[in-house]
C-alpha cells in the first residue's frame, strides 16, 4: 500500500469544524466518498500543516488533527476592516445596490490591481464597510476524516501542480 508522499495523489474524506475563541466548532464542510477532497501533496495547494497531519498515512487511515488560527488563516486583523467611499461602487454614475449588500463578498482590487476578496459589513449614504480577512481568519480548524486513496500522480497532473478526473481539475 502506497503511503502519503511527495508527487501523490491523495483523496480523503473529512468533516471540518471550526471554533473562535473557544466558542462550540461550527460545521464548516463535509466531503463524502462520493466527492471526496482530492490534492496533489507536496505542491503548496493545501495549508502546510494539512499537509504535515497526513504525511505517511495510506488508504483507510483515520486522522483528527487541529490547525490554529496562526497556521490556518490566519489571526483576525481589525485593520483588515476598511469604508470605502460610496462612489467606488457607481456604474455609470449609480451605486451598484445589485451587487453591493451585506453579506455579499465582492471581489475588489488593491493598490497594484492584485485581486482581493471582502465582504460588505455594512452601508451608508457615505462609504461600504468591507472585511478583507479570510473568512475563517481567526478560526481553529478541526478535520476528522479518513484517507481514502494514495496513488501515484500522473505526469501530466505534476505537469499541471494538481490532480485531474474524479474529484480533481477538469480541462474543457
Amino acid at each position: 500500500m502506497m503511503t502519503i508522499s511527495e508527487d501523490k495523489a491523495v483523496s480523503v474524506n473529512y468533516y471540518l469544524t471550526a471554533s473562535k475563541n473557544n466558542a462550540p466548532e461550527e460545521l464548516i464542510e463535509e466531503t463524502s466518498k462520493d466527492h471526496p477532497f482530492v490534492f496533489l501533496f507536496g505542491y503548496g495547494s493545501v495549508l502546510p500543516d494539512f499537509e504535515a497531519s497526513l504525511n505517511g498515512k495510506t488508504t483507510g487511515d483515520k486522522f483528527d488533527f487541529k490547525i490554529s488560527a496562526k497556521n490556518g488563516y490566519g489571526e483576525y486583523e481589525k485593520d483588515y476592516v476598511v469604508k470605502i467611499d460610496r462612489k467606488a461602487f457607481e456604474v455609470d454614475g449609480k451605486f451598484d445596490e445589485v451587487r453591493v449588500k451585506v453579506g455579499q463578498d465582492l471581489e475588489m482590487s488593491d493598490a497594484d490591481g492584485n485581486p482581493l476578496m471582502g465582504r460588505v459589513l455594512s452601508v451608508t449614504d457615505e462609504a461600504v464597510e468591507m472585511d478583507f480577512n479570510h473568512p475563517l481568519a481567526g478560526f481553529e480548524l478541526h478535520f476528522i476524516g479518513e484517507v481514502l486513496e494514495v496513488r501515484e500522480a500522473t505526469q501530466e497532473e505534476l505537469d499541471h501542480g494538481h490532480v485531474h478526473g474524479p474529484g480533481g481539475h477538469h480541462h474543457h
